[in-house]
């Protein structure tokens, strides 16, 4: 399993149950990144989603307590047992958290890599992933050009986990 997240200087990730800014190279790194993959995400974040249906051209498993959720084209589960089950049925390197910040730290130190957007700003946010930096077992193994939109610096990291 692996997850994929933008996140500010001080690890926001989200604002009102939606992005932190538009940063239109970012929203194109996910989708390659993502796209013919799984992408896992709490119910939150999948009715963040555009008309809140799920991400085209990727299966979407959704994890959720509540007992009488369901969505066409998701795959619903409603325990993390589930979840674990129902992500063994592909390649881990194919299954991609997106979100949101429950989920990320919740499963964020399962994860083999972390790509993160790192977004060299600070927002006002009031959701927060872990900062990765921080985490003892993850290096980065790579790094991009800085990138510039809208006047906002970010950068593309992908962090391993060593085993």
């Amino acid at each position: 399993m692996n997850m994929i997240v933008a996140a500010d200087k001080n690890w926001g990730i989200g604002r009102d149950g939606g992005l932190l800014t538009h940063l239109p190279g970012d929203l194109k790194y996910f989708k390659e990144r993502t796209l013919g993959k799984v992408v896992v995400m709490g119910r939150k974040t999948l009715e963040s989603l555009p008309g809140g249906r799920p991400l085209p051209g990727r299966t979407n498993i959704v994890l959720t307590a509540n007992p009488f959720f369901e969505k066409e084209g998701c795959i619903v589960v409603r325990s993390m047992d589930q979840l674990r089950e129902e992500c063994a049925k592909y390649e881990p390197e194919n299954v991609m958290l997106i979100g949101g910040a429950m989920v990320y730290n919740m499963l964020m130190e399962e994860c083999d890599s972390l790509f993160i957007t790192k977004i060299y700003e600070e927002f006002d946010a009031d959701a927060f992933i872990k900062n990765a930096d921080e985490l003892e077992d993850y290096k980065v193994v790579w790094a991009s050009e800085m990138q510039e939109e809208n006047g906002i610096k970010y950068q593309f990291l992908e962090y391993k986990r060593e085993k």
